[in-house]
């Protein structure tokens, strides 16, 4: 900016070096070098593919009311590749719900309709007690039954809770456990509320949730 306002001045009229003309200019121009660069931030910030920083967080809450939150120390690529995946996502479908908890917890669910006798099986096809299939009924229609699994790695391992075990300084599996280490990133409450928004109305999805 100091370059392009000292080349409209004509050049004969101040002399070489001039430093307190250089010094206004100097002014003028960091004030329009901070105002262009915000206008370059701002206009990042109208798009989802190039948001930052807590615009990001706010497209998130404008879209989904606050039902996907930026994980702990989730960059910006990430969590913008998240908010993209669910609001395309499919729902009230089978696959979409096999979908949304593969990708919140990284673990496929398990998923029984026992209407369904593709998963309940038949006589003569995949038929038997702890081979295949599973107990149906026809009494249970619009219903599911899902298993829906933790996320791997939350939580400390390998080190025994207050009270449990023996453990020491330099003796023993104990150690302090910040905030951060404790704190699943999915709660057992993301997983019931992913569920829910992803099944068709007036259906029921028994759901239990395992480690």
């Amino acid at each position: 900016m100091l370059a392009r306002l000292a080349s409209l001045l004509p050049l004969r009229w101040f002399p070489d070096p001039s430093p307190v003309l250089s010094a206004l200019l100097a002014g003028l121009s960091d004030g329009w070098a901070w105002l262009y660069s915000m206008l370059g931030y701002a206009r990042l910030q109208t798009r989802i593919a190039t948001a930052t920083d807590s615009f990001l967080d706010l497209v998130s809450l404008d879209c989904f009311g606050g039902t996907l939150p930026r994980r702990t120390g989730e960059s910006d690529d990430s969590f913008r590749a998240r908010i993209r995946r669910e609001l395309l996502r499919e729902r009230a479908t089978r696959p979409a719900l096999v979908s949304v908890l593969t990708d919140l917890t990284g673990r496929a669910p398990v998923i029984f309709e026992p209407a369904r006798p593709a998963d309940t099986g038949a006589y003569g096809v995949a038929l038997g007690y702890g081979v295949a299939g599973g107990w149906g009924s026809l009494a249970l229609p619009f219903q599911v039954f899902v298993t829906a699994f933790r996320p791997l790695g939350a939580g400390v391992p390998n080190v025994a809770g207050w009270g449990v075990g023996a453990g020491g300084w330099g003796v023993g599996a104990i150690e302090y456990a910040s905030r951060p280490m404790i704190e699943a990133q999915v709660a057992d409450a993301d997983i019931t509320t992913a569920i829910a928004r992803t099944m068709p109305v007036a259906t029921i999805g028994w759901t239990r949730i395992s480690d």
